[in-house]
């Protein structure tokens, strides 16, 4: 993927961990409802490690992120060093006793967040999906590899056991060789489209900061939601990466080698309504046509389900399904299926729920990140990888906003011939916030 290629990095004597029994001190960055799930659920109950850092611009939820912390460890009986309340998390960055950082902030953010942890030597957790500008990408990776940094990306199924059985199974070539893989992930949240009535920007919220390298939009409540940072074109391109990143991610796990090449892309897409703040796709139809001859189907889930979904048995919201010389297996969250008898057999071992959903095993995330940064496994949700997912994502949403078919070069970073669709895969960002 472009000029550059992630390989495990081998632990130095830089790492500063060497506390009570090897523990990985820990920095939280971005905890609104998302950061403080995985803080409570993937990072707090972990014996080898320590959270020691809550960063937020929200003075309310880095304060509530460090009482959630002492409490639990209380509760617990844990043993650890106070935890602080940041509201910069440069300042987070300079501390010499954090390892590690769990980044978990709105989309425009990830990357830059990313980036300024490298240069500081942070091995790095970083929230689904990847960003919005493929030239940060590349300096995120010289960044890792120069500061011998490791990276997690945050997609969870891949620490799912019949997740990882399926991939198994599809690398080991049991559906033979791989021909079309179908994607599909829900397009939006069942919510309207709001107004922005200008107000105030309250007391004890840093409106700038977290509008960071974005441009800077008259503020209201409604612009700083959850959903407001997902639909609006200026932090996201919604839910084509913010939930595609999941699928899409398992097609780069299952069929790396295919997908890491040149393709063409073209699609269909519903936009917000005009007059409210939302003016990102939330209904999608996009094909990928790869040199080499793989064919990719990517919809949203309500496209899928008017057809594409009807080799499967049990309906998920999202899911991958690799069609093979053999026969297909199909993977999402909650199922695994295939109309190869020994392989159904197979899948078939996973302990399931009254509604038929594989019960996978919970708060796993966490401890695989720890595994990596000691290096007991190695990277497991690499950045080419998440690069490669992503732009796949980038390049539907470009196709169908400048309406007409583009071709992605993975080695040149770009598309090919068209300065007008590059534009909108790199972004310009507000000073002071860049790379």
């Amino acid at each position: 993927m472009g000029a550059l290629a992630l390989s495990p990095t081998i632990l130095t004597s830089a790492c500063s961990w060497q506390g009570a029994n090897d523990r990985i001190h820990l920095g939280h960055i971005g905890v609104g409802q998302r950061g403080t799930n995985e803080l409570r659920s993937y990072m707090l109950p972990l014996e080898g490690s320590r959270s020691l850092a809550i960063c937020d611009v929200f003075r309310d939820r880095r304060e509530n992120g460090v009482e959630l912390t002492k409490q639990f460890y209380k509760d617990k009986g844990m043993s650890a060093p106070a935890c602080e309340a940041y509201l910069d998390f440069e300042e987070l960055l300079e501390r010499k006793d954090i390892d590690a950082v769990h980044i978990t902030t709105p989309d425009h953010w990830h990357v830059l967040c990313a980036i300024r942890a490298a240069r500081s030597g942070k091995h790095i957790m970083l929230a689904k999906p990847l960003g919005l500008s493929h030239p940060n990408y590349l300096i995120l990776q010289e960044e890792l590899l120069k500061h011998n940094v490791r990276f997690h990306y945050a997609t969870q199924q891949r620490t799912m056991r019949h997740m990882q059985l399926g991939i198994d199974l599809i690398r080991e070539g049991k559906i033979g060789e791989i021909e079309k893989i179908e994607v599909w992930a829900p397009g939006k949240n069942p919510v309207n489209s709001p107004v922005c009535n200008e107000v105030a920007v309250p007391d004890g919220f840093d409106f700038d900061r977290w509008t960071g390298p974005a441009p800077l939009n008259s503020y209201c409540p409604e612009r700083v939601t959850n959903n407001s940072s997902w639909f609006q074109y200026d932090y996201s391109i919604g839910f084509l990466a913010g939930w595609g990143a999941h699928p899409l991610d398992v097609l780069v796990w299952g069929a790396k080698e295919l997908v890491n090449g040149p393709y063409s892309c073209m699609g269909d897409g519903l936009f917000w309504s005009e007059g409210g703040m939302y003016d990102n796709i939330y209904s999608w139809d996009v094909t990928y046509a790869y040199d080499n001859g793989l064919q990719v189907h990517f919809m949203s889930t309500d496209q899928a389900e008017q057809g594409m979904l009807e080799h499967r048995s049990f309906m998920d919201s999202n899911g991958t399904t690799f069609y093979g010389s053999k026969g297909w297996l199909s993977l999402s969250r909650n199922s695994a299926e295939s109309d190869i008898p020994e392989l159904q057999k197979k899948l078939n071992n996973f302990p399931k729920d009254n509604n038929g959903r594989i019960m996978s095993e919970e708060n796993t995330m966490g401890q695989m990140f720890l595994d990596v940064i000691r290096g007991s496994i190695p990277e497991s949700c690499p950045l080419e990888d998440a690069i490669i997912s992503d732009t796949l994502s980038h390049m539907g949403d470009i196709a169908i906003r400048i309406g007409r078919k583009v071709s992605w070069d993975p080695v040149k970073g770009e598309v090919t011939g068209d300065k007008d669709a590059n534009k909108l895969y790199t972004r310009v960002m507000r000073e002071p916030y860049t790379p």
